[in-house]
Order: structure tokens, then sequence, then C-alpha cells
């Protein structure tokens, strides 16, 4: 699997090396058919142009915490170079909700990439209350492992 991250914020400082090797751990955890030749984007912005993209892509004219977009090019799942797609997250948001939320900084990224990931696996919270129940599910299921490897390492 490849992990690209670009960093456009400047906000905060931050642990590519522990960025790549969560999102690793999600994208193995999240779906254990995604080949290793998946490719995975993750955008860090600030403030002011997350609420550009969401107002651009979404309509909604606000910022957001994390956006997903899929690849244009269907994911073929077994098959080398898949692109999944791109993950977009707010940095000075998910500082805001660390705090909120008594978790660390990068606990709270790594919600996020888990949020986003599986966004572009398929899951959807907002159709129904299943979706929702389904993601959360997922989601805390996946944090849960990735909180006990990043402790281990």
């Amino acid at each position: 699997m490849k992990i690209l991250i670009r960093n456009l914020q400047r906000h905060r400082p931050l642990d590519k090396p522990k960025i790549t090797q969560a999102a690793l751990d999600i994208l193995s955890l999240s779906d254990p058919s995604v080949h290793a030749g998946t490719e995975l984007s993750i955008l860090f912005v600030g403030d002011k142009r997350m609420k550009e993209l969401n107002t651009a892509y979404r309509g909604i004219r606000k910022s957001t915490d994390v956006l997903s977009f899929e690849a244009q090019i269907p994911l073929h799942k077994g098959m080398d170079n898949n692109i999944l797609g791109d993950i977009v997250i707010n940095v000075p948001r998910a500082e805001l909700q660390a705090g909120e939320f008594g978790t660390g900084f990068y606990e709270e990224i790594y919600r996020l990439l888990i949020h986003g990931t599986l966004h572009l696996l398929g899951y959807d919270h907002e159709k129904s209350v299943y979706g929702a129940r389904k993601m959360r599910k997922k989601e805390q299921e996946i944090m849960d492992a990735v909180k006990k490897m990043d402790r281990k390492r």
C-alpha cells in the first residue's frame, strides 16, 4: 500500500512517518481485501482551505474536520495500482476536537483518517440509521486496534 501525504497547513508540525504507519494500519484493518498496490492520498490543510473545499465540493459554506474524495477510477480489489482516493484533514479543527474530546492530537488524526477511509470504502453514516450505526461500530473497532498497535511501537 502506498500512502501519499501533503501538508499545506502551518498550524502545527506533523509526524509524517507516524501518520503513514497509522494509515497503513487503518487500511489493512478496514478491508483486508485491499491489495498491497492500493494508493491513498492524505492532505492536511488549515481551516480556511477546508472551508473553501467544503463550499466547492459539498455546497456547505463552513469548515469541517475531514473530507473524502473517491478516486474517479473504480477500485478493483485484488489488483495492483488501485487509487482509493483522497482524504483531507483540517489540522486546527483536529487539535480543537482533541481538546474537546479529551484525547491526544494523533488519536484525533487517527479518528479522522478512519472516518475518511471508511467513506472511501463505501460506508455512509448520512443515508440511514443502520448505516450510521454500522460505520460507528467499525470506526470504534479500528480505533481500538490502531491505538493498541501505536502503543506497541
